[in-house]
This record gives C-alpha cells, structure tokens and sequence, in this order.
C-alpha cells in the first residue's frame, strides 16, 4: 500500500517542481542567509499576485489547447482606459468602481478574441498576436497614452493597503502583505472549484483532449471557448489593475512582454502544451519557480542581466518536460490499443 502510494508521489510532475523550489530555496538561504526571513517571504508573496492572477488565465487557455499571447495587451489597455477615465471626471471614490470597470472591459476584449477563436475557428496563437497589436494600437494611438502618474486616491489606497507589516530583525527591513494577496487566494479557490467541479471545466479539459471528442460527447464547444477568453480577458484585466494599484501609477507598457514567463511558469507545472492535462496545482507551482527565480537571484549574488538567460532556460526545460508528456501519454495509448487488438 505505502509502495503504491509512493510510486503514485513520484510519478506526479507536481512532486518534482516542488523538489526543485524547496532544493533553490536552501540554497538561496545558505548563499544568502535572506531567503526565510519574514520580509523577503512578503517580499515574494507580494511578487506572486500578478504573475498567479495571469497564470490561472493562461492555465486554462493551454488546457484548452490554446496560447493566448494578448492578455498583457489586453490588460495594459483594460486598465489604462479605466484610470484615464476616472482621472479625468476626478473620482474620489473606493476601490469597487475601477474594479467593476476593468473587468467590463476585460471581457468585452476577452469577446473579441473568443469572436475569433470560438466563432470563425480560428488559431488561437495567430489571432492573440493578432490582437495584442490591435490592443496596443488602441491604447498608443486612439487613446494617445501617456503614463498617469497620479491615479485615483481609491485605487491607490487599495494598493497600499496590508494585511500585516513583517520586520527583518537583523537588518531593519519590513514589508506589508498586500490586500491583493486575498483576490489571488479567492481566484485560486473559484479557479479550482470550476475545473474541478462544473462541467464547464469538465468541458475545458476534453475540449484541449480532442476538440471532435470532446464536440461528439455533447459539449459545446464553441461557446466554452467564448466564454472562457470572457473569463480570461476579465481575469487579466483585474491582475493589471491591481499591478496598477500596487505601484501607485498607471505606465501603460509596464505589464507588454510578461506573457512568456508566465506561459513558461504554466509549463515548467506540467501543463501538455498540446492541451487537455495538467492541474492548477503544477500551474501555481511552476509560476513560484519563476517568480523566484525572478526575484531571488540577487541574493545569490547573480547579475540581474543573467535573469533572462535564467528564464530563456527554464522555458526551454519547461517546453521539453511539455513535449516528453506528451510522447509518454501517445506511447501508453498505442501500447493499450496494441493489448487489446491482440486479446
């Protein structure tokens, strides 16, 4: 019983990813001494919101048997138009209506793309490169944006808002775990609940399995992908608001260019590039890997220049282990046919 168990542990990808962040957080911590203390794991908790938000997008979009490029495009124009607006007419509200605002236009751009995606079937990787362009267009020369340095007091308010202040001891630092923290935490949990539970994410997985299967076993598979690139787009947008709210002013080309490390910290987690398997635990998992990589190489003394070959790395590893599944799952499907032809 504890064999199988145990055979059951170490064939979980999940399994070898938390290896890998447990064995760099110990030698993080013997390079630097830094990496346990309470502001450095706040420091890295804060770091993970934004990158966690726009995993659970992307998680679902690659289950799906897609790649969506748009969605820092995407949320870059969601929440620019969002705070030039309220900056304009000088809202002096709380938190709620920008909240409201990003997600209306996060789905009304997540339309568009599941228009063209779901609709007129159309690749998803040509179509979200696609609009990503459109979106900046938008955004650089309809709305001619420029940073807002001050946006709304409530917007702000929200992104200094902390749930507890922890202090380094040894070196006076302290850091505030933001508020924020709780909305990945609750997207997390509804995120789980949905793939896990609701034949919506029932039907993500078979979809991102075999799209005729999944279409031949009554599935709609048309209007899943539209509403999933809704969700997506809504999603994005409230991640780029709180990016936003957390540095005090809107720059609109700070979020372009994340959606390769965040595809590759999906990957790293075990999700099929091809679709149809991997868990939301191997997606959060494979995104700490990178968000740590990100933001602990300095304590290892490593110039922040070698951070892109660090993460060019891991997208590389992360695509292999993708593609190594895959092989394994084709061959154990040709191995079962071949039984039972021959029985």
């Amino acid at each position: 019983m504890m064999g199988k168990k145990m055979k059951g542990l170490l064939s979980k990808h999940e399994f070898y990813i938390s290896l890998v962040i447990v064995l760099l957080c110990i030698m993080i911590e013997i390079r630097s001494g830094q990496f346990f203390t309470p502001n450095n794991l706040v420091d890295l908790s804060s770091a993970l919101i934004v990158p966690g938000l726009f995993a659970i997008g992307a998680f679902m979009v690659i289950v799906s048997g897609g790649i969506d490029v748009s969605f820092p495009a995407l949320a870059s124009l969601s929440v620019y138009a969002t705070t030039r607006i309220l900056t304009d007419i000088n809202y002096k509200g709380g938190i709620l209506l920008p909240i409201v605002m990003v997600l209306v236009f996060g789905a009304l751009l997540g339309a568009f793309n599941g228009f063209f995606i779901a609709k007129l079937k159309l690749p998803t990787m040509i179509i979200t490169l696609g609009t990503s362009s459109v979106f900046k267009g938008i955004m650089q020369g309809v709305l001619n944006s420029t940073q807002i340095p001050n946006i709304p007091e409530g917007m702000k308010n929200f992104g200094t808002a902390a749930l507890f202040v922890a202090k380094n001891e040894q070196l006076g630092l302290t850091s505030r775990m933001p508020v924020a923290v709780l909305v990945l935490i609750v997207a997390i949990g509804l995120a789980f609940f949905v793939l896990r539970y609701t034949m919506f994410g029932r039907a993500i997985y078979a979809i991102g399995g075999n799209e005729t299967s999944a279409y031949r076993a009554g599935f709609n598979v048309g209007r899943t992908k539209f509403i999933l690139y809704v969700i997506v787009g809504a999603v994005s947008s409230l991640a780029g608001l709180i990016r936003t709210c957390m540095m005090g002013q809107m720059h609109p080309t700070n979020m372009l260019g994340m959606e390769m490390m965040i595809i590759a910290g999906v990957v790293l987690g075990g999700v099929a590039i091809t679709g149809g398997d991997g868990t939301l635990t191997g997606c959060m998992l494979g995104t700490i890997l990178i968000v740590m990589v990100q933001n602990s190489l300095i304590l290892l003394g490593v110039p922040t220049y070698w951070q892109e070959f660090f993460l060019g790395a891991l997208i590389i590893v992360g695509t292999g282990i993708s593609a190594m599944q895959v092989l394994r799952n084709r061959k154990r499907l040709v191995s079962k046919k071949l039984g039972e032809e021959s029985s």
